[in-house]
C-alpha cells in the first residue's frame, strides 16, 4: 500500500515540474533587436559592435568588435624638383655593365612615373648640377642646368633625364637647389625638392676657391636651410661614398665629417628626410622609401583602448568565448568579474587597417528562470579612448546594443494513446485519494 502511495506521489511531483518550471531544452531563445553600435573615431575611421552569427537552435549568438582606419591617404599636390647629380663620378661602374647613373636616372624616371600615374595634377620639374665644364663659369649659378621646367607629362620628364650628359667634373650642390627653387610657381603652396647625388660637395657659388673648405660647407648647409623656412620640403638620397675616412687634400676634415656638417645623419638631419645609402640600396630608396614618403601622410589612430562591458544578467546566465583573438593589439583573456569587462588595447592602427575581435554568448543550462521573458541586452556599454590622426585625445561610449529575449512555449497537455494527459492525471489524483483512505482506515482498525 505504501508503495502505491509513493508512486502517485513521485507522479504527481513529475507532473508540477513540468508544469510549473521553464525547461532548458524546451526554452527558445530570439533576437529582439540588432543594431550596429557605430562610434566614429574620424572622418572615415569607425568602431562597430555587431551581432554577426545566430545559432538559435543551440542557444548561442557571436559578436564582433571591430576598428577600420579608413581615413584617406594624403596624395602629393603641388610642385616636385628633382635635382640629380651629374658629375662624371655618376659614370662610375657599379654592377655588371650598369654604372650608378643608370641605376639613379632609371630610378628616378620610374618614381616620375609613378607619382604622376597616383596624381595627374601634380607638376615635376628636373636641375642637373655638378660644375660646369667651363672653368671660368666654375663657383656660378651656371655649374647647374634646368633640364625640364615644371610638367605632368611623364614620358616628357623621362625624355629629359635620359637626355642629362654627366661629364661635370665636380659638386655644386649649392648651384642645383638654388636654381630648382626659382622653378617653383608663386601659387604652389605645397613645394618638394628631392636630391639625388653620389658626392661630397666640393664647390659653392662664390667659394673660397678651396675645394671641401668651410665655404662650401657653410653656403650648401645654409642654402638648405633657407629652403626650409622657406617651406620647401626637402628630402636628399647621397649615395657613392666608399670611405668615409678619406680626407681631401684641400682640408682637414673627413668626407664622413664633411657629410655631418652639411646633411646630418638619417636619425638627424639637417633639414627634411636623409638617406645615406650604398649603391645596392639605391633602387628600392628611390622606388620604395622616397616614393611611399611623398605619396602619403600616414593617419594613424594611436593609443586605442576599448572596454567592452556586460550585464550581470548575461554574466552569469551565458557562457563567453572567444570565436577568433585579436588580429591587432592584445585583449582581456575573459570577463573581468570586478567590473564585467573585457578590455582591448591597439598600440596604432593605420591608415587601410582593419583590427577585429569575435566572441560567442551561449545560454548556460543552469541559468536563471527569471530572465525567462524579459528583454536581455547583450551589452552594457562601450567606452573608447584613442589618439586621433592630429594626436589629439579622444574619448567615446556608447550603448546601443543588440537584445536578445527568452521565451517559454505555452503548456501543452500531450495525449498518449487514446488516454489524455486529464485522463492520467485524474487517475493518479484518484489513487492518492484512494491509497489515503484505505491507509486511514486500516489505522483505525488497528486502534
Amino acid at each position: 500500500m505504501k508503495n502505491k502511495i509513493f508512486v502517485g506521489i513521485f507522479l504527481s511531483i513529475i507532473l508540477i515540474a513540468n508544469i510549473s518550471f521553464a525547461s532548458y531544452h524546451t526554452v527558445t531563445m530570439s533576437v529582439v533587436e540588432e543594431p550596429i553600435c557605430t562610434i566614429h573615431l574620424g572622418d572615415n575611421s569607425k568602431f562597430e559592435k555587431k551581432l554577426i552569427h545566430k545559432d538559435l537552435s543551440n542557444k548561442e549568438v557571436t559578436l564582433q568588435l571591430q576598428v577600420t582606419n579608413e581615413e584617406i591617404a594624403d596624395k602629393p599636390t603641388g610642385e616636385i624638383m628633382l635635382v640629380l647629380d651629374n658629375s662624371n663620378s655618376m659614370t662610375e661602374e657599379v654592377s655588371q655593365n650598369q654604372t650608378r647613373k643608370d641605376l639613379i636616372f632609371e630610378s628616378a624616371k620610374t618614381l616620375v612615373s609613378n607619382l604622376l600615374t597616383d596624381n595627374a595634377s601634380l607638376k615635376i620639374g628636373i636641375v642637373s648640377f655638378s660644375t660646369n665644364v667651363d672653368i671660368k663659369k666654375e663657383g656660378t649659378i651656371e655649374d647647374a642646368t634646368v633640364v625640364s621646367t615644371l610638367s605632368n607629362d611623364s614620358n616628357t620628364l623621362s625624355t629629359a633625364i635620359s637626355n642629362i650628359e654627366t661629364n661635370g667634373p665636380r659638386t655644386n650642390l649649392q648651384a642645383g637647389l638654388l636654381l630648382a627653387s626659382q622653378q617653383f610657381t608663386k601659387t604652389s603652396t605645397n613645394k618638394y625638392i628631392i636630391i639625388l647625388t653620389d658626392g661630397v660637395p666640393n664647390v659653392a657659388i662664390d667659394y673660397d676657391k678651396n675645394y671641401y673648405s668651410d665655404d662650401v660647407i657653410n653656403k650648401t648647409k645654409q642654402q638648405l636651410q633657407t629652403l626650409t623656412s622657406q617651406e620647401i620640403q626637402l628630402t636628399t638620397m647621397l649615395t657613392g661614398i666608399e670611405d668615409e675616412s678619406y680626407i681631401p687634400t684641400t682640408t682637414t676634415k673627413t668626407f664622413g665629417q664633411i657629410i655631418n656638417e652639411v646633411f646630418g645623419t638619417q636619425e638627424k638631419p639637417t633639414c627634411g628626410k636623409f638617406y645615406y645609402v650604398t649603391d645596392t640600396q639605391i633602387e628600392k630608396t628611390i622606388k620604395n622609401d622616397i616614393y611611399h614618403s611623398l605619396l602619403e601622410t600616414k593617419k594613424i589612430l594611436k593609443d586605442i583602448t576599448i572596454v567592452d562591458y556586460f550585464p550581470e544578467e548575461i554574466v552569469k546566465n551565458f557562457d563567453f568565448a572567444y570565436i577568433s583573438n585579436a588580429n591587432i593589439g592584445t585583449v582581456s583573456t575573459k570577463i573581468d568579474t570586478t567590473n564585467h569587462s573585457i578590455t582591448w588595447t591597439i598600440p596604432e592602427l593605420a591608415s587601410g587597417q582593419i583590427a577585429t575581435v569575435q566572441y560567442k554568448l551561449k545560454l548556460k543550462e543552469n541559468y536563471d528562470s527569471s530572465i525567462v521573458n524579459k528583454i536581455l541586452n547583450t551589452n552594457q556599454k562601450v567606452d573608447i579612448t584613442y589618439t586621433d590622426i592630429t594626436d589629439k585625445k579622444q574619448a567615446k561610449t556608447s550603448d546601443i546594443t543588440p537584445k536578445l529575449k527568452l521565451t517559454e512555449p505555452p503548456i501543452q497537455l500531450p495525449k498518449a494513446g487514446t488516454i489524455t494527459f486529464i485522463g492520467i492525471s485524474i487517475l493518479v489524483v484518484g489513487l492518492l485519494a484512494y491509497s489515503t483512505l484505505k491507509l486511514t482506515s486500516i489505522h483505525k482498525k488497528m486502534k
